[in-house]
């Protein structure tokens, strides 16, 4: 669960989108949490996609104009993207999975996006194997054909993601063939990302009560539980070196957390509008956590030298908007990459570490659309 929109498309997201119809010239940032609302220019380069204060990216290009798309993640030879986009004007109810191609120089290619899931359901979480011939999601459509419900807002009209019980993680070739079911359990699994390695899958699932990460084998067998501790524990993605997993995670510590945490996922249902970054070996010890910053610390993923973390945040807002942020692995250093006025979220590096896709508000014709964007890293 990533975006939902479920894992991918997140209620951040479509809440995310309420919000691009501000100036995109400016960033307006309103801390709930001190009282004060500060107004602060921030232009557009010449480009028209990147702000002037986004100095670690270059070369910006968007790949997708107009609907829903999220979660964009690398081929291993980083020449394609494997994403999800829904898109009811093109004929998308809910989240499917489609794949496109990179050209050398970070621009789109001209070979149009292809769709390798079956159009059924409702899917999340996509995930290139190696070899780039097959890609993992999860999906719905053996509990329904039909989209799933999206849930309405909790008590106070708080966002609520849904845990759907129907989600099954599945292996497609690239034609939208399923080669492997990978799961097949009462219950959530999905969030299915690979170890830089090629050798192994963390994913979340609820097979123990709890929202849980487990790691298996690439054919789904030999499954490891990797967190115990009550909470929710999703997003998870490998280190460089394959040795360690950065993730999302509420903890609730007060019996009234701790209540509430229980009552919604009986509901299949969780509330993440306060949610901390923590890493933590494969085998599951040294977990710690890296953020301490209140709000909704989210989609976080590796630095390519493996001692830095870029995640999305709210902390700075209080509401919105959702901006990538970068920090070391003990916590330190905590540096601002993005400075949309609504969204930004979803930050992956290539394998080859050069350049970085992530989801964005940005450049959509003052619409609700979300798209994905590549950039040059710099550093």
């Amino acid at each position: 669960m990533k975006l939902n929109l479920t894992c991918a498309f997140m209620i951040f997201a479509s809440c995310a989108l309420n919000f691009s119809c501000t100036e995109p010239n400016s960033n307006t940032h309103s801390n709930s949490r001190s009282g004060k609302t500060e107004l602060e220019e921030n232009r557009l380069s010449e480009d028209s996609v990147t702000y002037e204060k986004e100095v670690h990216l270059s070369n910006m290009h968007q790949f997708t104009f107009g609907g829903d798309n999220a979660e964009a993640y690398w081929a291993f030879d980083s020449k394609s993207l494997v994403f999800q986009t829904s898109n009811p004007k093109g004929g998308i109810e809910c989240d499917q999975i489609f794949v496109m191609d990179v050209d050398s120089d970070g621009t789109p290619s001209e070979t149009p996006p292809k769709r390798v899931s079956n159009g059924l359901g409702r899917t999340t979480c996509a995930y290139f194997m190696p070899g780039d011939t097959t890609v993992v999601f999860a999906s719905t459509h053996l509990g329904s054909e039909e989209c799933p419900p999206v849930p309405e807002r909790g008590a106070e009209g708080r966002y609520v993601w849904p845990i759907y019980t129907d989600f099954e993680i599945f292996e497609t070739d690239l034609l939208g063939n399923v080669v492997n079911q990978l799961t097949n359990n009462p219950g959530y699994d999905a969030e299915a990302t690979l170890s830089p390695k090629g050798d192994k899958i963390v994913f979340t699932s609820t097979r123990t009560g709890d929202l849980e990460l487990f790691t298996c084998d690439l054919d789904g067998g030999n499954v490891f539980q990797v967190t115990d501790e009550l909470g929710y524990d999703g997003g998870a993605f490998f280190s460089p070196n394959g040795e360690w997993l950065v993730w999302r995670s509420s903890r609730p510590k007060t019996e009234y957390e701790v209540n509430k945490y229980k009552e919604l996922l009986a509901k299949d249902l969780v509330e993440p509008t306060e949610m901390e970054i923590f890493i933590g070996r494969v085998d599951g010890s040294e977990v710690h956590q890296v953020t301490q910053l209140g709000g909704a610390n989210w989609a976080p993923y590796f630095h390519p030298d493996g001692n830095r973390i870029l995640f999305s945040s709210n902390h700075h807002t209080g509401g919105f908007p959702f901006n990538i942020f970068m920090i070391d692995t003990d916590g330190e250093n905590l540096t601002q990459v993005t400075f949309d006025n609504a969204f930004d979220s979803f930050p992956m590096f290539s394998p080859d570490g050069k350049r970085l896709a992530f989801s964005s508000n940005r450049n959509n014709g003052r619409t609700r659309s979300t798209n994905v964007f590549v950039a040059n890293w710099e550093e």
